[in-house]
Formats: structure tokens, sequence, C-alpha cells
């Protein structure tokens, strides 16, 4: 009910106090990123407290999605290179599309399909029953068609690339002991196959995207060129090279835009077994 003027100021006063109380998020973040990207504590802190304030005026946004229309939406967000997504859909193989929890993936996906592009999503169901219905119920607003990762509803998923949809995964979470470790900024991380198997299974382009935050407070999705499946004959090393590849498009992003990704995400929260 609030002008969008407002959204982004109250965003970033409650980033600042995420960040003062959070204390538990606030020091995985800070020592995640200065393992991983070698940052000195002042640059990592600074960064860390940029990353608080735009996760927070991200939630301001997703609570005011009823709100948008499509041509307040198009106002907010710019889609650049649409061409390889619109390219990649007429292949009639369906499109795996890759991305990863970076600046508002809310708006990511509710931009595209308004846009007019066939969106279908597998989201992980939230710690909170009525977070997730309020998500849930967002996405639908935008006609995205979502199903529920571990659930039975992944046949469903299946479908809708079968059927030419853009299925969107988020490669960037810890994937437990049913994933494969891959290398993310020089460490072992256990990574989904997911969208890995569904390229294979259906021979399906995979497109990598990601949206980030403009200075103004707009948006700004920027699609890449479509990576492939490679059938060399070993299902195990393609499986696991189609992976990697992802994995490192993901790690492009986030080092491109640090303050961007969720840093006290658990991503590396799985060792790697003792042979």
């Amino acid at each position: 009910m609030l002008p969008r003027s407002v959204l982004l100021p109250c965003g970033k006063l409650l980033g600042r106090l995420y960040y003062r109380i959070a204390a538990k998020q606030r020091n995985r973040a800070l020592r995640q990123i200065k393992e991983r990207l070698g940052l000195t504590p002042e640059l990592a802190e600074a960064t860390i407290k940029s990353s608080f304030i735009k996760l927070a005026q991200t939630f301001i946004e997703v609570l005011y999605m009823p709100a948008l229309t499509k041509e307040t939406l198009a106002s907010y967000v710019t889609i650049e290179n649409r061409h390889y997504l619109a390219d990649a859909l007429a292949q009639q193989k369906g499109v795996v599309f890759l991305t990863a929890h970076i600046g508002n993936w809310e708006w990511f996906g509710a931009a595209l399909a308004m846009a007019g592009f066939p969106v279908a999503d597998i989201v992980k169901r939230q710690p909170n029953d009525q977070h997730t219905r309020l998500l849930n119920e967002n996405r639908q607003l935008f006609g995205i068609e979502i199903f529920a990762s571990g659930t039975s509803e992944i046949i469903g998923a299946a479908k809708a690339l079968k059927k030419g949809k853009l299925l969107a995964f988020f490669a960037d979470g810890d994937a437990g002991r049913d994933g494969i470790f891959i290398e993310f900024f020089g460490k072992q991380a256990s990574t989904h196959l997911g969208p890995a198997v569904f390229a294979r299974k259906f021979n399906s382009p995979v497109v990598p995207g990601f949206i980030t935050r403009n200075p103004d407070g707009t948006h700004r999705i920027q699609l890449q060129p479509p990576i492939y499946y490679e059938d060399t004959g070993n299902p195990d090393a393609d499986l696991y090279n189609l992976t990697e590849r992802s994995t490192k498009i993901i790690e492009s992003a986030i080092r491109t835009y640090p303050d961007e990704w969720v840093w006290f995400k658990k991503r590396w929260n799985t060792e790697v077994k003792s042979q």
C-alpha cells in the first residue's frame, strides 16, 4: 500500500538493523567472504553490510509484488540480451535456466513471465509455512508455474520442460550428500546435479541469467549465451563437466557483484568424505 519511493529507504533502514542484530548470519557472511575472496576486514565489512541492505530492500519489494503491474514492472526491471533466451526456447526443447540467489530473484521470475517467457520454477519449501505460501502466491500472480523440490512434483517439472517451458534452477545451494563436489571459490562444495540431469534427459540448452540492482534502485537482468550438455559416452564425467561449467558461471557472477549474493548461506556445509 506504500508508494514505491518509500520502499528502498525503508529497506535500507531495515538492512542496517538486520546487520546489527543478526550476529550469527553476519559473522558467517564475514568469515566466508574473507576466506573465499581474500578481502580485507574493512572491505569485507563494507560488502556484507551492503548485501544486508540489498537483501532487506528485496524483502520489502517482495511484499510489494501484489501492487506490481506489467507496465510498472517493466519500468523497474530491464532485460538485456533476451535473444539468448528467445532463441533457446525456439529450439522447442525447453530451457534449463541457470541462476542463483543474487539480487531480487523473485522479481526476476516475475519480470521474465511478464515479458512473455513461459516460466516454471522448482522451489524449496521455506522453514515458515506462511512464508512459503506468500512467495508461492506472488509467483502465481505472474503466471509462474511452481513445483516443490524433493517431492513427486518434480515429475510435473519435467513435463513442463518437455512442453518447451523455461525451468529455473537456483544452483548455488548446498546439495548435501546427494550432490557432487565441485570447487567453488577455491573450496570443494556439494553441488546439485539437477540442471545437468535435466539438460541431458531433454537435450535442453542451459541459459544462465542473473538480476542485479542498479544504483538508482531499479534492476537489470543479464542473460548469457546458452551452454549445452556434451555427450562423450561417459555420463558421469559429462554430468560433472556441465555442473562444473555452470558453477564457474555462478561464481563469476558473484565475483562481479559480491554484495548481491547471500554470503551467509551454508554453501560449504557438507564436507568432502574422507577416503
